[in-house]
């Protein structure tokens, strides 16, 4: 199913229902959403993008953005979701491996693309002239027929080598998805609004699904972003509203609610992910605001859909287990098995540590042009996570460690490699490790070791210049660390267990 086809139904459906607004400022009813999608879909096909080409879409958050995700699935191209704070160099890459033949920006992100994308590819900034003349055309005909198969999004995720790899989300995974949510997470309705606080090119996006087919309205905040104080101001004129938050994002909502004496008034559902979330701060969450939140467990390989813990687990206090449950990720959603395997791809008994994996309806469909990945990733019929866990005897599933190296902050994934690559370009530098340093506010923050050449003099200004010139600003690290050498195995390995052990015991105040 084309999901361009349940947004033409619910404005057939309810032609007049609000469904576009920036605040409480209303930007389109369904008919001019449904409307202005099919017309930018209409120009797109003149513009020469045919089903299953690729279109990228490299714009902070605005209503207009899904106005043009929309377009791109009603000719059945596939849409390239780029967060707006990567580095324009990071973005070109994107936009060069996946093939994408037109880019969706707006000023800031299309200025600095200017010399950075392959020949020939296409580049219309919302914010301009060519994107309202695209939203006045003639519209396209009936959204294109898709098939379960058919890729319908490609949403870049950094691997263990920080090599960013294109994740194949097709039209089953993402129906699959949605139905779970109604399943498993929450139900919506006409009257609900979605609130995009987080990047809709990362999990806050894949909430739109939901609200389209049940006509309920999507709301994007005046400032673009997340802003705690903003949210609880708006979300009593314009609720029930419903928000997707990482861990970091519900500690500040909490934070700014207990010093204004808000109790989260219009919100519905608080749905956290993204990160550990603390067992003392969703303790204060539910005492602050009520049984607002639920939390889901999926990742970029299985968007939203692994594990959920419902509701009334995360408020129940009279389960004799209800702190376990508490601190675990909840239990398998219902259109996928999850198990805990073995280095060996067998089951773990009960209580076991091992790899979490799954399988089912909302796995992808594999890595872009990458099958080396896709088969180290896709294994035995089961996606291995790279997150290590354990499942009780009633299927609750908790986390234990990641696998992988990948630090966790604010919400956003970075991979230590890239960082590195990075750092290592400087003359003056000599090996690095970055990992991930537990942080109260960001969940986690980047550190890096350094060791330099012999003679040779580096800086912390040096380095941060260097970082920001190539990657994105919330990638570079808070921390250098410079070192004579870098703890390592004896088969040469950096021992990144060390370094952290390390930062654990100076955070404890009892390192030498």
């Amino acid at each position: 199913m084309n999901p361009a086809e349940w947004l033409r139904r619910t404005a057939r459906r309810s032609p007049k229902a609000p469904a576009l607004l920036t605040g409480t400022r209303l930007d389109a009813t369904y008919s001019e959403f449904a409307g202005r999608s099919a017309a930018v879909a209409g120009a797109l096909a003149a513009r020469g993008v045919e089903k299953g080409d690729r279109v990228a879409l490299f714009l902070s958050n605005c209503t207009a953005y899904l106005e043009a995700l929309y377009a791109i699935w009603w000719i059945g191209a596939v849409a390239v979701p780029i967060n707006a704070k990567l580095h324009a160099r990071e973005a070109a890459w994107i936009i060069g491996t996946s093939g994408a033949c037109l880019v969706f920006g707006d000023d800031k992100t299309t200025a600095g693309l200017k010399g950075l994308t392959p020949k020939g590819v296409q580049v219309v900034s919302v914010g301009r002239g060519d994107f309202d003349a695209m939203r006045h055309g003639a519209p396209a005909a009936a959204p294109a027929a898709c098939s379960a198969d058919d890729v319908l999004w490609l949403f870049y995720t950094s691997g263990t080598t920080g090599r960013p790899k294109g994740v194949m989300i097709t039209a089953g995974n993402i129906a699959a998805m949605t139905m779970c949510y109604f399943v498993d997470v929450d139900d919506v309705r006409a009257e609900d609004a979605i609130l995009y606080a987080a990047p809709m090119s990362h999990g806050a996006g894949l909430y739109n699904f939901m609200h389209v087919l049940r006509g309920a309205r999507h709301v994007v905040p005046a400032s673009g972003g997340f802003d705690a104080r903003e949210i609880l101001q708006l979300a009593p004129g314009i609720g029930p509203v419903s928000m997707f938050a990482a861990p970091t994002m519900v500690r500040r909502l909490v934070d700014v609610a207990k010093t204004t004496g808000s109790t989260g008034d219009g919100l519905r559902t608080v749905v956290y992910a993204g990160g550990p979330m603390y067992e003392a701060d969703i303790l204060e969450a539910v005492d602050v605001m009520g049984p607002r939140f639920v939390q889901i467990y999926g990742q970029g390989e299985c968007p939203m859909g692994i594990t959920a813990l419902t509701r009334h687990d995360v408020a129940d206090r009279n389960h004799r287990r209800w702190r376990e449950r508490l601190n675990s990720v909840g239990t398998a959603q219902s259109l996928v098995d999850v198990a805990i395997l073995g280095e060996d791809g067998k089951e773990l008994p009960h209580g076991a540590i091992g790899e979490i994996a799954v399988r089912g309806a909302t796995v992808m469909a594999g890595y872009w042009q990458d099958p080396g990945a896709t088969a180290k990733t896709l294994r035995g019929d089961w996606l291995w996570t790279g997150d290590m866990g354990r499942m009780d005897a009633d299927g609750y599933v908790t986390m234990h460690d990641r696998s992988k190296d990948m630090i966790i902050s604010g919400g956003s994934n970075i991979y230590p490699r890239e960082v590195e690559d990075v750092l290592l370009s400087h003359p003056g530098v000599h090996e690095v490790a970055v990992v991930g340093q537990a942080d109260p506010e960001w969940g986690e923050v980047v550190v890096a070791f350094v060791v330099g050449h012999e003679g040779q003099t580096v800086d912390t200004a040096a380095l941060d210049a260097l970082c920001l010139a190539r990657i994105a600003r919330f990638k570079r690290p808070k921390a250098y660390h410079f070192v004579a050498a870098l703890p390592k195995n004896n088969y040469g390995k950096v021992l990144k267990t060390d370094l952290r052990a390390r930062l654990h015991e100076d955070a404890d105040g009892s390192a030498p």
